[in-house]
């Protein structure tokens, strides 16, 4: 739930990076779509110059500033792919230009509280009241529907991977040894259930999370199963290859931009549920978080190589350390100091590794 907004922002720019591009701008983008969803559904009626828009239902004002954040995408898409400007002076720019619109939209004040449903987004968890415990006479002090989740996680799961291999083997693929492929699901399983029985004795499922495996799934089928994805791999790895080959890079390029301008948007609909407030200083930094959680999951500087479950590895780890040192009261240069250690680390044990080989 803390790390939501970054995880969302991982996503996309692992396939920015992966492809060797770069995104800055996404922290001010999400603070700008923040500022947009809180004039779209709360409508502060003293700002002037806003007595012409309606308050728009709760769902209708996601959709709308996730649609803006789709165009700011289609305007730096077109920067990068069809004039040809380095992504990283783009987003640049972008960074500047949105946390500008950012404080005009907001006319540097806050706007909130958000509807209880829009809120939930961001801070609600799945069943909270537990009605499906009640009903099913489950004992109180656990959650039934987190119950019931896990365990159909735990069967997909299953499913999936045994799925696969018999693929694999079926098209005559190697494949790993029998013993180990069954220890590595039962543990992969056991620590699944472990998770999902923590979460059914504290407030259930956050719908958080519920959001973040949809869209690690979704976007994991469309890096390993689609043509675009292969084209995100391939001009990464080799751009004039691509090329040679018939991939149109620009239309990748900047569909890549749209749908990371779609992701910072839904980010910044995460922060503004969370916080339940529309604030200027919103999303500040969260592009060099983003950016560590790639690199620390194994994207490659160079481009080419990445996965999106391992951005959700490193921002999972980032979220760790941030959260253990709060707990230990670090100050915050000393967290700086550790992120920056991890994050230089990490990319460094990558050039040593590819050196290697």
């Amino acid at each position: 739930v803390q790390n939501g907004y970054i995880l969302v922002l991982a996503i996309g720019m692992v396939m920015v990076i992966i492809a060797g591009h770069i995104d800055l701008s996404v922290g001010s983008l999400a603070a700008f779509i923040g500022a947009v969803a809180g004039v779209l559904v709360v409508r502060p009626l003293e700002q002037d110059g806003w007595e012409w828009l309606p308050a728009l239902p709760w769902w209708a004002g996601i959709l709308g500033a996730i649609l803006i954040g789709a165009l700011v995408g289609v305007w730096q898409g077109f920067w990068v792919a069809y004039v040809g400007i380095p992504a990283f002076i783009v987003t640049l720019a972008g960074m500047l230009l949105f946390r500008g619109l950012a404080l005009m939209t907001l006319q540097n004040s806050n706007i909130g509280p958000f509807p209880d449903e829009f809120r939930a987004i961001g801070n609600g968890f799945l069943d909270k009241e537990n009605a499906v415990g009640t009903a099913l006479g489950v004992p109180a002090t656990y959650n039934a529907m987190a119950l019931i989740v896990t365990i159909l996680g735990i069967l997909a799961l299953v499913f999936q991977a045994v799925r696969q291999r018999s693929g694999r083997i079926k098209y005559g693929q190697p494949v790993e040894p029998r013993t180990w492929f069954f220890v590595k699901l039962i543990v992969l399983a056991a620590m699944v259930g472990y998770v999902g029985f923590q979460l059914s004795q504290a407030n259930g499922i956050p719908y958080t999370l519920l959001l973040m495996v949809f869209l690690v799934v979704i976007y994991t089928m469309v890096m390993n199963k689609t043509t675009f994805g292969r084209h995100i791999y391939a001009i990464g790895g080799n751009l004039h290859a691509a090329m040679l080959s018939g991939i149109n890079v620009r239309r990748v390029n900047f569909w890549l931009f749209v749908n990371m301008g779609a992701l910072a948007a839904l980010s910044g609909v995460l922060i503004a549920a969370r916080m339940n407030s529309a604030v200027p200083k919103a999303g500040d930094g969260f592009e060099l978080d983003a950016i560590s959680s790639v690199f620390i999951g194994g994207a490659a500087v160079q481009g080419g190589v990445g996965t999106v479950t391992g951005s959700m590895i490193g921002g999972v780890i980032q979220g760790v350390l941030a959260n253990g040192m709060n707990l230990n009261s670090v100050g915050i240069d000393s967290q700086m100091t550790v992120k920056g250690l991890v994050l230089l680390l990490a990319v460094a044990f990558d050039v040593w590794s590819k050196n290697r080989k």
